[in-house]
């Protein structure tokens, strides 16, 4: 049983720009600028990618000039941050390998996948593993700007109607500031905790307050919590 949510593919700028590995330090920066972006993926010849240049990889430059009264650049970091920061082309500077998404994916796998690899972007690949959109934090976070009566009769429509054949009478659903509070009587345990995880689960939810109360307790009857 599932709700149906938001896909990286309906939150992603597909609009993408590319460099290539031998675009130079200041095409870069320029691409940057004129497209109001802060990071462009490297693509190779076919469309795949290669790595992922950002501001901050631009910015090391910075680091190994003096400054405008004498003063010197700043201690040498690791080989890989020196190696960037005298970088001249997108091979040089860009990080690699790059973390990718595809746009079938549900936005809270795409936000778990920033998550494991520490990084603010996913390159999104089709199945030709060719770039077809980029995904940033700001796209996933979208969700939450749901009106909360969109919520509702999501949560009412889909969940308890349509997967738990519950009617409005059984369980309500409140929803002030994405947080859902759920009120009602059901037969069984089980139904009450599916209830509340499947309204946690749908788009623009933040938390869920669950107020079912159960005629039957077949979980303890399982010997489950």
């Amino acid at each position: 049983m599932t709700a149906q949510h938001s896909t990286v593919g309906g939150v992603m700028t597909r609009d993408v720009v590319t460099v290539r590995p031998d675009t130079p330090f200041k095409e870069i920066t320029s691409v940057l600028s004129s497209h109001g972006i802060s990071a462009v993926p490297v693509a190779d010849e076919g469309g795949a990618p290669m790595g992922l240049v950002s501001e901050a990889d631009l910015l090391r430059k910075q680091t190994e000039q003096p400054d405008a009264y004498g003063g010197q650049a700043a201690p040498p970091g690791w080989p890989r941050e020196r190696a960037k920061a005298r970088a001249e082309n997108a091979a040089g500077l860009m990080t690699s390998p790059v973390a990718t998404a595809h746009a079938d994916w549900p936005v809270a796998q795409a936000a778990r996948e920033m998550d494991r690899h520490h990084v603010k972007r996913l390159v999104v690949v089709d199945e030709t593993d060719h770039i077809v959109g980029i995904v940033s934090r700001p796209d996933l976070l979208r969700v939450f700007l749901r009106p909360d009566e969109e919520i509702r009769q999501e949560i009412r429509d889909e969940v308890l109607t349509a997967i738990l054949r519950l009617s409005g009478q059984e369980v309500n659903a409140q929803v002030h500031d994405g947080v859902v509070t759920l009120r009602g009587e059901v037969d069984k345990r089980s139904t009450a905790q599916i209830a509340e995880q499947l309204a946690k689960g749908v788009d623009g939810v933040v938390t869920v307050r669950p107020m079912i109360d159960y005629a039957i307790d077949d979980r303890a009857a399982e010997g489950r919590p």
